[in-house]
């Protein structure tokens, strides 16, 4: 590979990785736009052969918008719905919860896309994702309330969501 495909990789990955530096840290001083530019062109130039195969995804307007979509939809529906159902649940007196494993399919393609789901589990109140089956491409999901062990129907109610916008940021 030559230098000119790797520097745009670098650049490509930086950019975000800059982004996010700067929103997250809310200073916008000569400064801090220097040294996060040049700590986001380290980074990048450290995991760039690790992170990123196809650079034109990363700065496709288009997967940011969705990037966006999901985050209003987790932190405002997902997350909610989420810590309402485990409250409720805490304070019934019969405390009312049935917890298993479940197997629930998943069909994206990118390992992105399934950390991105596994995560969106994960950070769930009331489930978590406690392995993966790559060859059969399952998830096994421990859930608070197990209202079905049928496959689909738990993608249905667990996942359904979360691999529909992975799909779209990342596949």
């Amino acid at each position: 590979m030559g230098s000119s495909p790797k520097i745009a990789k670098v650049l490509a990955l930086a950019l975000p990785l800059w982004i996010f530096y700067l929103v997250f840290s809310g200073n916008y001083t000569a400064l801090d736009l220097i040294t996060g530019a040049i700590a986001a062109i380290i980074a990048s130039a450290i995991l760039v052969d690790i992170v990123v195969e196809y650079p034109s995804k990363i700065v496709n307007p288009v997967r940011w918008g969705w990037s966006i979509a999901y985050a209003i939809y987790y932190l405002l529906v997902a997350e909610v719905k989420a810590h309402l159902d485990v409250v409720k649940r805490i304070l019934h007196p019969a405390m009312p919860i049935k917890p298993g494993i479940v197997r629930v399919p998943y069909y994206v393609k990118t390992d992105y896309a399934k950390v991105l789901i596994a995560d969106s589990i994960t950070n769930t109140p009331g489930t978590v994702v406690v392995d993966i089956n790559e060859d059969k491409r399952i998830l096994y999901v421990h859930w608070i309330n197990v209202k079905t062990t049928t496959p689909e129907e738990c993608r249905e109610h667990i996942s359904k969501s979360f691999e529909y916008f992975a799909k779209r940021m990342f596949d």
